[in-house]
C-alpha cells in the first residue's frame, strides 16, 4: 500500500514539473515566434508624391529601366478566360506567356505536361528564370482570373531593388506559415526567381506534390520554398495602407464598402492605385479594360510623371 501511494505522489510531482515546464516552454516558443514573424514579414509600400519631383530627364530612363515578365497558368478549360486575359490587361506587359497543362490548337502556350498546379509553377518559373534570366527584372505570375494593372505594379515596384529578395503581392496565414496569395497575384524579384530555382537539387526544402503527405496549394508551397531559400512573404499596400493586390473582384469590394462604409463606397473600396483584382469572368475582363484603359473623364487633365511605353511591336492599347 505504501509503495503504491509513493508510486502515485512521485507520479503528481513528476506530471506537475512537466506542465510548468511545458508553460514555460511554450512561451518562450509563442514569444520567439512573435519576433520571428515580425522580423520576416514587411508591409511594402508603393512610393509617395516625392516621386513627383523627379526631373523631366530621369522619367524615361527610369520607366524603361523596368521590364516585367508575365506568366498565366492555365487549363483548357478557362479557353473564354484564356482569350479575354489574352486581348486585354496582357498587352500591356513587356512579355506575357500561358502556361497551360496541355497543348491547346486555339491559343499559343508553352505545354507543362501536368494538371497539378504546384508543379505547373515551379516549371513555369524554370522556364522564365532560364531563358529570360538577362531581360526581366520582375516575374509576374497570375491565374486567368485575375485582371492586372502592370502600370500600376511597375509604379509600385519604382523604389524597390530586384537584385533584392522580393517576393509580394497579398499575404494570407495559414497556421505559422505566411504566404503570398496566388488569387491576388504573385510578383518575384531575379533575385527570388534566382533562389527559387537553386532549390530543386535539395528535395526536402522544396519537396514536389507528390511528396506531400496531405494536400498543399501552390502557393503555400511555394512559400515554404522561398523561406527555405530565404525569401518571405511581403504585403503591398499603397501609401496609405491599403491592400494594393486584391483576390476579390471590383464589384464584391463595392458590396461590401456599402455594407460597412455606406457614406464613403467609392473611397471605402480599395484602393486608387490598386494592382490586382480577382474572381472575374471573361466579360469582366473586358468591362475592365475599358475602364481602367479607356474611358475618360470629360475636362480631365492628365499629367502623368511617368508613361510606361510599351515594347516595340507591341499591340498595348
Amino acid at each position: 500500500m505504501l509503495s503504491e501511494s509513493s508510486l502515485f505522489l512521485k507520479g503528481v510531482l513528476l506530471g506537475s514539473v512537466f506542465c510548468v515546464l511545458m508553460t514555460v516552454l511554450g512561451h518562450i516558443r509563442k514569444d520567439y515566434g512573435k519576433r520571428r514573424r515580425h522580423s520576416e514579414h514587411h508591409h511594402l509600400q508603393a512610393p509617395n508624391e516625392e516621386i513627383l519631383t523627379l526631373a523631366e530627364g530621369e522619367r524615361p530612363d527610369l520607366s524603361e529601366s523596368f521590364r516585367v515578365y508575365c506568366i498565366i497558368l492555365v487549363k483548357p478549360k478557362d479557353v473564354r478566360l484564356w482569350a479575354a486575359v489574352k486581348e486585354t490587361w496582357t498587352k500591356h506587359c513587356d512579355k506575357a506567356e500561358f502556361f497551360s497543362s496541355e497543348n491547346v490548337k486555339v491559343f499559343e502556350s508553352v505545354n507543362m505536361g501536368t494538371n497539378d498546379m504546384w508543379l505547373m509553377m515551379r516549371k513555369a518559373y524554370k522556364y522564365a528564370f532560364d531563358k529570360y534570366r538577362d531581360q526581366y527584372s520582375w516575374f509576374f505570375l497570375a491565374r486567368p482570373t485575375t485582371f492586372a494593372v502592370i502600370e500600376n505594379l511597375k509604379y509600385f515596384l519604382l523604389k524597390k531593388n530586384s537584385s533584392q529578395p522580393f517576393y509580394l503581392g497579398h499575404t494570407e496565414k495559414s497556421g505559422d506559415l505566411e504566404y503570398v496569395s496566388v488569387g491576388g497575384g504573385i510578383v518575384l524579384s531575379i533575385e527570388s526567381i534566382k533562389r527559387l530555382n537553386s532549390l530543386p537539387s535539395i528535395p526536402e526544402k522544396c519537396p514536389e506534390k507528390g511528396k506531400m503527405v496531405w494536400e498543399v496549394s501552390e502557393d503555400k508551397q511555394l512559400a515554404v520554398c522561398l523561406k527555405y531559400a530565404g525569401v518571405f512573404a511581403e504585403n503591398a499596400e499603397d501609401s496609405k495602407g491599403k491592400d494594393v493586390f486584391n483576390t476579390k473582384s471590383v464589384g464584391i469590394f463595392i458590396k461590401e464598402a456599402m455594407t460597412n462604409h455606406p457614406n464613403q463606397v467609392v473611397e471605402g473600396c480599395c484602393s486608387d492605385m490598386a494592382i490586382t483584382f480577382n474572381g472575374l469572368t471573361s466579360n469582366q475582363m473586358y468591362v475592365m479594360m475599358y475602364g481602367v484603359y479607356h474611358l475618360r473623364a470629360f475636362g480631365h487633365v492628365f499629367n502623368d510623371v511617368l508613361v510606361f511605353l510599351p515594347v516595340n511591336g507591341s499591340d498595348n492599347d
